[in-house]
């Protein structure tokens, strides 16, 4: 890859979409293809000002702020994939955040080996859109609610409530076997790290981070249950490797799941990780309005319920 050099620095004007925003990362953002290590550098250095003074990496952005951008080194990002306009269900939309439905399948953002998802294909749809960022994150074999911010204060107040517990987040997951009880909570702590492959895993860890995952019992079969799991942590993957490990894996997990039995629901039509998002519920970061949102389960998942336990429950 050739280098491009920006031989001038640039006066960038904070508008309302980065208002609230660290300095760091709207550099990170705006200099596509600067080394991140570059990037700090000429934050502590005080060439990067904003209103002409020189700021610290995590100063916040206000509104009507005037950023000078010195000079910099950027690689040329050759032909990089253009993301495909796409539009997805939207559950729920003001003038703050968008809620969409996400189906399975979708990765939620580019990065390891997919050059596109939701966030890109939706900027992609909406050119005009000032602002759009994920508040949170769904794997990409799971399907349901996903939340998009359109303005910045209401991405980090979102930020500070996922933090905080303040966001009810109910799952369906449909699993390996039947729990011994019909209410239970799961609470080892959980540990994020990368294989020899470099693969993403989590493993169930005693000094790991905490995490507390609710499960109750709604339909049962000999072989299998349909659980509904709420998420009182936001670790990775933690749903999925909670029911693992308590066993009784979710049907389909490619990671961590019982990878005989997977193929053996494939050869019957299940293609895909049956675990879906169905509701949200929290108070609208902006107006403090309550609010929940639904969405109701795929047709995939909907006939396997209606298959192995005997009725059209839903959830």
């Amino acid at each position: 890859m050739n280098d491009l050099y920006k031989a001038r620095a640039t006066i960038l004007e904070v508008g309302e979409e980065a208002e609230a925003q660290r300095i760091d990362n709207f550099l990170l953002r705006r200099l596509k293809g600067v080394p991140k290590s570059h990037v700090y550098r000429v934050l502590r250095s005080g060439q990067v000002r904003v209103n002409s003074g020189r700021v610290k990496p995590d100063y916040r952005l206000r509104h009507g702020d005037r950023v000078r951008v010195p000079p910099v080194r950027v690689s040329d990002p050759g032909a990089k994939p253009v993301a495909r306009p796409q539009t997805f269900p939207i559950v729920f939309e003001d003038p703050a955040l968008l809620v969409i439905d996400k189906p399975s399948g979708v990765a939620v953002h580019g990065g390891s080996g997919v050059s596109f998802g939701v966030i890109e294909s939706l900027r992609a749809a909406r050119p005009e859109a000032k602002m759009l960022e994920l508040a949170h994150r769904l794997d990409r074999d799971t399907s349901g609610l996903l939340i998009v911010a359109k303005k910045r204060t209401a991405l980090v107040e979102l930020h500070r409530m996922l933090r905080d517990g303040e966001i009810e987040k109910v799952y369906v997951a449909v699993v390996k076997g039947v729990p011994a009880k019909k209410q239970f909570d799961i609470r080892e702590s959980l540990h994020k790290h990368v294989t020899a492959s470099g693969e993403r895993r989590v493993s169930v860890k005693e000094d790991g981070l905490s995490a507390v995952t609710k499960v109750r019992v709604l339909e049962k079969s000999r072989e299998f249950s349909l659980l509904e799991v709420r998420l009182m942590t936001g670790r990775t993957h933690q749903i999925r490797v909670h029911l693992a490990h308590a066993g009784h894996p979710v049907l389909g997990d490619d990671k961590y799941g019982d990878f005989e039995l997977n193929r053996a629901l494939a050869r019957q039509g299940v293609k895909r990780l049956l675990l879906h998002a169905q509701r949200l519920a929290f108070q609208h970061p902006m107006t403090g309005e309550a609010l929940r949102v639904e969405s109701q389960l795929p047709p995939d998942m909907v006939r396997f319920a209606e298959t192995h336990f005997g009725n059209d429950e839903q959830a």
